[in-house]
């Protein structure tokens, strides 16, 4: 269990549909906790088995509301609002930058454990703009896709200032 190398923008793997799980057993375990610790050594407060290199349906989630860690296995979304809200959003395999993304205000969300066990999750706020951002990522939707061209180009240009600045360090 160990943080791993994370898959930066715009590597291909990030725009390729993960696999579902079929095994659920020790290797699945570690790749939860390897999310884990490798979205916590990023910071972030969600992760993608595709984040680093993993192409499997698994996402961890670890918000600022106090609830702890959690790990959603081959999660879908199986309900949606018509209510829309705007969060500000990014990712660890870009960081630095981010922007405001319209999404579903509520979600309905049916994703396996652990285990391999089904459970249904009801999520509003950050926790349903995070399942959506995570599951487009595991379909291999990017973010950045969610964006008009202009707010893009505008995200990309801020990055590409970021890393510049960066690299002349």
């Amino acid at each position: 269990m160990s943080v791993q190398p994370i898959v930066f923008f715009p590597d291909q793997r990030l725009r390729q549909c993960a696999a579902a799980v079929t095994t659920f057993d020790s290797a699945l375990r570690t790749l939860a906790q390897d999310l884990l610790d490798t979205m916590r050594a990023a910071p972030g407060i969600g992760i993608t088995g595709p984040h680093i290199g993993a192409m499997h349906r698994v996402v961890v989630l670890d918000l600022p509301d106090g609830s702890g860690p959690k790990t959603y296995v081959n999660p879908e979304l199986v309900w949606l609002s018509d209510d829309t809200v705007q969060e500000e959003e990014g990712s660890i395999s870009l960081p630095g930058v981010t922007e405001d993304v319209e999404r579903a205000a509520k979600v309905h969300v049916r994703y396996q454990d652990l285990d391999g066990t089904f459970h249904t999750e009801e999520a509003d706020g950050l926790r349903a703009v995070c399942h959506q951002h995570e599951i487009d990522q595991l379909n291999g939707v990017f973010w950045l896709q969610k964006l008009s061209s202009l707010r893009r180009n505008r995200v990309m240009a801020r990055y590409a200032k970021l890393q510049k600045s960066k690299n002349a360090s």
